[in-house]
């Protein structure tokens, strides 16, 4: 036993002076009561992002290299550092302590070798520090996307996308009103808060998962979900608005009880277009669709017109969604708007007042005209919505409406892909699916045109860009026709 024991007592302490145990943030001598990332360099530490120096301190004020922000980037994003397999840059050595990082980091998108070097030692500087944190999350197309998009900074001349994002992230700030500083070096403690800031972000458990269900045939599991619209109805116009059936009373009254046996809220999913939605209608619309929420027994009511683009529009849209509030009470009041698109158009929504009375604001991302092939709510105009929506809507309420039917794009025009149809062709003898980084979509070339349809991952990559926005809320748009990897995927 007392041989055991020294043995023990050794392996600990050379796993100590390996660095593997950290010291308790209590601990760190450099670090007093009062400092402004105190509590950030705690976390990071018991996290295991840092350790500490052999003395007990932090390092408070030591600028980092763009090495050692690269490990412990590699730390937060869970990339397990294996052994150099192959030079990449000729100036990290396959001996070197962080040659592991580096080589997984390329493989991960957060670094480029365009020259041939790294520069390991060279200090790190905020500009560098924006471009890895934004690589690695996988948003470097996006960056290059949105590069000429304004900027409060006036001292940025290059890496504008990533700096772009990262400060719209909420990532980084500026030295400044109007300073950014990109060519600073970033300490341990500045270091430390951003990567904090992320991990909050990436962990964030306020998710939440909705949907629509176009029918009782075919509907999934619906536990978890925390409502389902039901397309029972959608909205038409003789005179003063009314409301046709999409559903018979019995189809619409057996999805509205599968809902509720699931445990969500079963809401009354209406839609409708700008022809349908006329000038001083407000008040009739709400009556009607109070009175129809009421007889179908529904938990609430999700909206979804469509095109508003007038003044006129956006107003009667807006005084509509404050009677349904108040007539709904307690119910769950959810509606759908276009989201703020690339080049600024809005679509006529007043998004600060429909935000205010819906208890989820639901995003439509439209494809643009400009980008005629680009397929299922691209990553860059999710962005873009999110982005200008940041302080105008709760973040909490945005919900991204995520298209989960297959779309065929032939060269001119896409053309809707049921999932039966969709599950044919990947099981046909040859067929290979591929995944777009860039779009974040999967794809399935076939005769000379392509089917885009959105998987797990693009679920995956869609949730995770919500939640760096404060959000993390999805919407499926035909729960029927959901594969089966995106029903698993939804938050």
């Amino acid at each position: 036993m007392k041989h055991l024991r020294q043995a023990l007592c050794g392996f600990l302490l050379c796993v100590l002076l390996a660095g593997v145990i950290s010291v308790p943030a209590s601990a760190i001598s450099d670090v007093p009561e009062d400092f402004w990332a105190k509590g950030d360099i705690e976390r990071c530490v018991a996290l295991k992002y840092f350790y500490l120096e052999s003395d007990g301190t932090f390092g408070t004020g030591k600028e980092m290299s763009r090495a050692e922000f690269l490990v412990v980037l590699c730390r937060l994003f869970g990339w397990k550092p294996t052994a150099a397999a192959r030079t990449i840059y000729e100036d990290v050595p396959k001996k070197a302590w962080y040659a592991g990082a580096v080589e997984t980091a390329y493989h991960h998108g957060a670094i480029t070798s365009q020259d041939g070097s790294f520069r390991p030692d060279a200090l790190i500087t905020r500009s560098e520090a924006a471009a890895m944190l934004v690589r690695g999350l996988g948003y470097g197309s996006i960056a290059g996307l949105i590069q000429d998009m304004p900027l409060p900074f006036q001292d940025v001349r290059a890496n504008s996308g990533y700096i772009i994002m990262a400060y719209g992230l909420g990532l980084m700030d500026g030295t400044s009103v109007t300073s950014f500083s990109p060519e600073d070096h970033v300490t341990r403690e500045q270091a430390a808060v951003i990567l904090m800031r992320l991990h909050d972000k990436l962990h964030d458990p306020t998710t939440s998962r909705t949907g629509i269900a176009t029918g009782p045939e075919g509907l999934p599991d619906m536990a978890g979900y925390e409502a389902v619209g039901v397309a029972a109805a959608k909205l038409t116009y003789n005179g003063e608005p009314q409301l046709a059936s999409l559903l018979s009373g019995e189809e619409s009254a057996a999805v509205r009880d599968a809902v509720q046996a699931a445990g969500a809220k079963a809401l009354l999913y209406v839609t409708g277009g700008v022809y349908q939605f006329r000038e001083h209608d407000a008040e009739k619309l709400a009556a009607v669709l109070l009175k129809a929420v009421e007889a179908g027994r529904y938990d609430g009511l999700f909206l979804d017109i469509s095109g508003l683009t007038s003044v006129t529009q956006r107003n009667e849209l807006t005084q509509a969604a404050r009677l349904l509030r108040e007539g709904l009470g307690e119910q769950l009041l959810y509606v759908a708007a276009e989201a703020p698109a690339g080049k600024g158009a809005v679509f006529g929504y007043d998004y600060a007042a429909l935000g205010e009375s819906a208890d989820r604001l639901v995003l439509r991302v439209s494809r643009q005209e400009e980008d005629a092939v680009s397929p299922l709510e691209p990553p860059e105009q999710l962005y873009y919505g999110l982005n200008r929506l940041r302080g105008v809507v709760d973040a909490g309420k945005l919900t991204l409406l995520l298209t989960s039917t297959a779309a065929a794009w032939d060269g001119e025009s896409f053309a809707p892909v049921d999932r039966d149809t969709l599950t044919e062709y990947l099981a046909e003898q040859g067929a290979y699916s591929h995944y777009s980084g860039r779009y974040a979509c999967a794809y399935l070339p076939r005769e000379g045109s392509a089917v885009w349809y959105l998987n797990g991952q693009s679920i995956r990559e869609r949730t995770q860009l919500a939640r760096l926005f404060g959000g993390g809320n999805l919407c499926l748009s035909d729960l029927n026709n959901a594969l089966p990897d995106v029903l698993e995927a939804m938050p």
